[in-house]
C-alpha cells in the first residue's frame, strides 16, 4: 500500500517530466550541447564552437560530450590537429583505443611527433597497459621538452605502474 501511495503522489512529477520534453521546435529553441558546463567558464565574447565545447567538457570530465564536440570539430575542419588530439584523448578516457589510434594517426600527419603529441599518445599506451610503447613515447617527449611537468608526471606514473605499485 505504501508504494502505491508513493506512486500516486509522484505521478504528477513524472507527467510533468514527460510532457516537459514535448515542445515543438517552433515554440522554443534550446541549446542542449552545453548544459553540463557552468556558464561562468566562458566569457560573453568567447566563441562557442565545437572545439571550445569539447575542451570544456573534457576539463569537466564529461568525456562522451567532449568526444561528440571534438568529432564535430574534426568533421568540419579536418586539418585541426588540436581537435584530433582532443578526440583521441576523449576516446582514451572512454576506453575506445582503436578509435584513439586513428585520431592519433591523423594528428601525427598534421603536426608530427611534437612533445604534446608524444605525451598524449604515451599516456594512451599507459592507460592500455602497453608500458614499452608508453616508455618510448614519454621518453622521446621528455627529450624534446625536459621542463614539461605533464610529461614528468606521466613518466612518474609509468614508473609506479612498471614497479607494480599502481
Amino acid at each position: 500500500m505504501r508504494s502505491l501511495t508513493c506512486a500516486v503522489r509522484l505521478a504528477p512529477l513524472f507527467a510533468a517530466l514527460l510532457l516537459g520534453g514535448c515542445v515543438t521546435a517552433e515554440t522554443v529553441s534550446v541549446d542542449t550541447t552545453a548544459t553540463a558546463v557552468p556558464v561562468a567558464t566562458r566569457g560573453p565574447d568567447e566563441p562557442r564552437d565545437d572545439l571550445t565545447l569539447g575542451k570544456e567538457h573534457f576539463r569537466a570530465r564529461h568525456y562522451g560530450l567532449a568526444e561528440m564536440h571534438f568529432r564535430r570539430a574534426v568533421e568540419s575542419r579536418k586539418d585541426d590537429a588540436e581537435a584530433w588530439l582532443g578526440l583521441a584523448a576523449s576516446y582514451d578516457e572512454l576506453k575506445r583505443y582503436r578509435l584513439a589510434d586513428r585520431a592519433y594517426a591523423q594528428a601525427l600527419k598534421l603536426i608530427g611527433p611534437t612533445p604534446e603529441f608524444l605525451n598524449n599518445r604515451g599516456y594512451s599506451y599507459l592507460l592500455r597497459g602497453d608500458l614499452r610503447r608508453a616508455s618510448q613515447d614519454l621518453s622521446e617527449a621528455q627529450a624534446k621538452d625536459p621542463e614539461n611537468e605533464k610529461i614528468r608526471n606521466n613518466l612518474k606514473a609509468l614508473d609506479v605502474r612498471a614497479r607494480g605499485r599502481g
